[in-house]
C-alpha cells in the first residue's frame, strides 16, 4: 500500500514523537524519515504545532477503534471494562513503551498550545465517556467511570516510569475491587485475564 504525502508525514512524525518526544524531534528529522521535502511538509501542516495536533488526532482514531471493539463485545459490561485493562497490558508490553502519547505531548506543549491541550482533553474525555457507557450498562453510576479512568491514567504513567507492564494487572485488580463494590451482584465473575479475550 502506497501512502500519500500527508499519511507519510503523519506516520513518520507520529513514530518519532512517540520514540523521542515532541521537542526532541526537529522538522529536518521528520523530513528525512518521511522522504518529503520541508516545503511540502509545511504546505500540508503550516506549523509543528499543527503537525503534532494532527498526529494526536490520527492516534486517537486508532485508540478509539480498539476501545470500541472491546465495548462492542457480547460479554457482560463488567468483563468488557476489565478487558480495557488487558488492552493496556498489550500496550505496555510493546518494546520502547514511553507512556501515553497524549499525556506526554501535553506535558511538553500543553501549557503553551491550546490546540494540543484541547486535543488531549478531548481524548481523555472519550475514555471517560466510554467507561460511563459501560458502567451504565452494568448498573453503575458516572463517579465509578471517573474512578476507573484514574486507574487507567495512573497505570500508563507507572508503566512508563517503571518500564514494566505490571501496572496493567495491578490496575485491573483494583478495577475489579471497585466494580465488585459498586455494581449489583450478577453471577459468576472472572478472576483474571484468562477470562477475557486480548484485543
Amino acid at each position: 500500500m502506497v501512502l500519500d504525502a500527508r499519511e507519510q508525514v503523519l506516520d513518520a512524525a507520529g513514530r518519532l514523537f512517540a520514540e523521542r518526544g515532541v521537542q526532541a524531534v526537529g522538522m529536518d528529522a521528520i523530513r528525512d524519515a518521511a522522504g518529503i521535502s520541508l516545503k511540502r511538509i509545511y504546505a500540508l501542516f503550516p506549523s509543528k504545532e499543527a503537525l503534532v495536533t494532527a498526529t494526536l488526532r490520527e492516534r486517537e482514531q486508532v485508540v478509539l477503534a480498539q476501545l470500541e471493539a472491546i465495548a462492542a463485545r457480547t460479554e457482560p459490561p463488567r468483563e468488557r471494562i476489565l478487558a480495557l485493562f488487558d488492552l493496556l497490558a498489550d500496550w505496555f508490553a510493546q518494546p520502547g513503551y514511553r507512556g501515553c502519547e497524549f499525556v506526554n505531548a501535553f506535558g511538553e506543549l500543553g501549557p503553551s498550545s491550546e490546540s494540543i491541550a484541547t486535543t488531549v482533553r478531548d481524548h481523555k474525555r472519550a475514555w471517560v465517556e466510554l467507561l460511563e457507557r459501560l458502567v451504565g450498562e452494568a448498573g453503575g453510576s458516572p463517579p465509578l467511570a471517573a474512578q476507573l479512568s484514574l486507574l487507567v491514567n495512573g497505570a500508563m504513567v507507572s508503566a512508563a516510569i517503571g518500564a514494566t507492564d505490571e501496572p496493567a494487572a495491578e490496575a485491573r485488580a483494583a478495577a475489579a475491587v471497585l466494580l465488585d463494590a459498586a455494581l449489583p451482584a450478577a453471577g459468576p465473575r472472572s478472576r483474571g485475564r484468562g477470562a477475557t479475550s486480548a484485543p
